[in-house]
């Protein structure tokens, strides 16, 4: 998995806790890098470069004759960048066991979709790479779960990747400095309000009875668990000696990178 900086879900999926995610946000954890114990990347914080990464690393999977695939995850602004282009054009030239799941949510911080292609969706951009293009609900949890299993099974079975758009929205800003307001009105969040997709999922599962009132609060009550333990790990967490900061760069330090921390540590024992 080579993710962008919303896959909270698939995190959890993959055995990575919410603590483990808010500590590298804090600079607690070493970036994501033990997350490759779980098949995760570090997220990439350049936009759309991971998509390259993805690519890579099905290419490789595919030499080795392994019976895995790769999935990145893009925003809808990341596939105006040109290296999410390169990676979609050389994983269908060498029909590579990628999915490309892009979550559209409209807007690229201030700039709206609109903006960003002329055709008719990104999805449509699948057919000049020569791959299938698959636009879904992005608010419906199992259209997406659908969609996302036939994509896996069709690259597994060596026809190549796959090219999804789910198409959602950003109900809040885009950072805490953001003010979207600024930009699209309060009738056009309402509308895709009602279209939340915990509650729409939520009706399902209570109309098929497979949710009622007394699950519904032992989810309630998991969750604020899992809410006050994630705080009291993150608050009560130490800080990681600075030196670490050249662990994780390679696979084995270089004499450079050797030298920098002798250096930094230098610096900081004369602060201490």
């Amino acid at each position: 998995m080579f993710p962008q900086y919303r896959e909270i879900g698939a995190f959890l999926l993959r055995g990575i806790t919410p603590g483990q995610m808010g500590a590298v946000w804090r600079g607690q954890w070493h970036g994501g890098s033990e997350f490759t114990s779980r098949c995760v990347a570090p997220i990439a914080i350049p936009i759309g470069t991971h998509g390259l990464h993805a690519v890579g690393a099905a290419m490789a999977a595919q030499r080795l004759g392994e019976d895995s695939l790769t999935v990145a995850f893009l925003g809808d602004g990341a596939t105006s960048e040109g290296d999410v282009h390169e990676a979609l054009n050389l994983a269908s030239v060498y029909r590579v066991p990628c999915v490309f799941f892009v979550q559209n949510n409209q807007w690229a911080i201030s700039v709206p979709v609109s903006r960003q292609q002329a055709g008719p969706s990104i999805a449509h951009r699948a057919i000049g790479y020569g791959m299938p293009g698959i636009r879904v609900d992005g608010n419906d949890v199992l259209a997406c779960y659908a969609v996302m299993a036939e994509a896996a099974e069709r690259a597994r079975s060596g026809a190549g990747p796959t090219l999804i758009e789910a198409v959602t929205y950003r109900m809040g800003p885009h950072t805490t400095s953001d003010d979207p307001t600024r930009y699209r009105s309060a009738d056009e969040v309402e509308e895709w309000r009602a279209r939340d997709p915990i509650a729409r999922y939520r009706t399902y599962l209570q109309n098929a009875g497979l949710l009622d009132e007394r699950l519904e609060q032992r989810v309630g009550a998991r969750s604020r668990r899992l809410c006050a333990e994630v705080r009291e790990s993150l608050v009560g967490a130490a800080d990681p000696d600075p030196a670490e900061l050249f662990d994780t760069v390679y696979a084995e330090i270089t004499p450079e990178l050797a030298r920098q921390r002798e250096a930094l540590s230098g610096e900081l024992a004369k602060e201490a």
